[in-house]
């Protein structure tokens, strides 16, 4: 099998690995740049909880190859807390209890957080439609999406 040296920007600090052709971006996060934090929920790209975001887009990272994202911006769930303090939407998970067995939830915060990017102000609706592709197995969903909308309130209200 190939290998190939690529380099990225990984929570905004430059990386260098080598991976196989076959090797995915999730393979890559989890085992060469010991990531953990990123999921392997079903392999196949239909559980979201391998989310990351690549290049400003949210993605499953078990549907792209690491040979893939040579000169590529990485940003995972290691790097959504800044300076030791949670992100919103991290806090809002803990302060509305919108987690239980964790599998789901790395992926849902990166979710959450580019669709907040594009839409500060989302109905219940809006982000409902913009988690459909993160499943969770214990929840139920009404406190992740509880725990947005507070997340987008203070978020909204910090700005002003």
């Amino acid at each position: 099998m190939a290998r190939h040296l690529i380099n990225a920007m990984v929570n905004g600090d430059r990386v260098e690995f080598v991976c196989g052709t076959g090797q995915t971006l999730l393979d890559v996060l989890r085992g060469e740049l010991h990531l953990t934090g990123t999921k392997n929920g079903c392999g196949t790209g239909d559980c979201g909880a391998c989310t990351v975001v690549l290049n400003g887009r949210p993605i499953n990272a078990c549907l792209v190859l690491g040979a893939e994202v040579d000169g590529s911006e990485i940003e995972t769930i290691e790097g959504m807390a800044q300076g030791g303090e949670l992100h919103p939407l991290q806090q809002k998970f803990l302060d509305h209890a919108a987690l239980q067995c964790g599998i789901c939830t790395p992926g849902i915060l990166k979710m959450a957080q580019a669709y907040l990017e594009t839409n500060p102000d989302p109905t219940e609706t809006e982000v409902r439609f913009a988690l459909a592709g993160n499943l969770c197995r214990c929840t139920g969903y009404d406190k992740i999406v509880r725990a947005v909308l507070d997340a987008a309130a203070e978020m909204r209200a910090s700005e002003t």
